[in-house]
């Protein structure tokens, strides 16, 4: 397992489902042409390019260079984002019946050598892996009435809106987030401050 400190943006869930069996790092999914209206999503990636920053690996076809586009009219300026290409591999993806519109392979087709030699190739893997503390659990969410609760969605939406958030975020798409853009103690803090 490779650990990356950037958030990982892919176009779709197989895309998430293939990363997660190589990196340690957190993965955003744009679930294709949907986050062209999904402005959460996008502030939400806006959000972590600005504090932890961003690798964006799409798709090298006409619609992964679309939605990469997309996603970088979101970020700020200045925010930390690295673009990561795949290269051209022809083929079908094993799930698939037929090939894509251009015949290449996506993330989730690539060898795992090659997206590691890509990944190296763009310098993701030659940052220092940062020292974190501790993480924020399922169980520190459930300590804090932000799940399990009877009043745990209302909490959830209370604290969301606090920090800016999608408030349609599931549980572990929260968790995830919580330990991108905050340290247990932020974390620890604002509860305290909200509940």
């Amino acid at each position: 397992m490779i650990k990356i400190n950037q958030a990982i943006v892919v176009e779709g869930k197989y895309d998430k489902i293939k990363l997660s069996s190589i990196v340690d790092a957190p993965i955003i999914v744009t679930n294709g042409f949907a986050i062209f209206n999904d402005k959460e999503k996008l502030e939400y990636i806006k959000k972590v390019a600005k504090i932890k920053g961003i690798v964006i690996l799409t798709d090298s076809d006409n619609a992964g260079f679309m939605i990469r586009k997309r996603v970088l009219q979101a970020v700020e300026k200045g925010s930390k984002v690295i673009n990561v290409y795949i290269p051209d591999v022809f083929g079908k993806e094993k799930r698939k019946s037929n090939f894509s519109a251009e015949g290449k392979l996506g993330v989730e087709g690539i060898d795992v050598d090659i997206l590691i030699d890509t990944f190296k190739k763009y310098g993701v893997l030659c940052e220092k892996a940062e020292v974190s503390g501790k993480q924020v659990t399922k169980t520190d969410l459930y300590c804090y009435g932000l799940s399990g609760a009877e009043d745990s969605s209302k909490r959830r939406q209370a604290f969301l809106k606090y920090n800016d958030l999608p408030e349609d975020m599931t549980t572990n798409s929260l968790l995830d987030a919580i330990n991108i853009l905050m340290s247990y103690n932020e974390f620890v803090s604002i509860c305290e401050k909200l509940f």
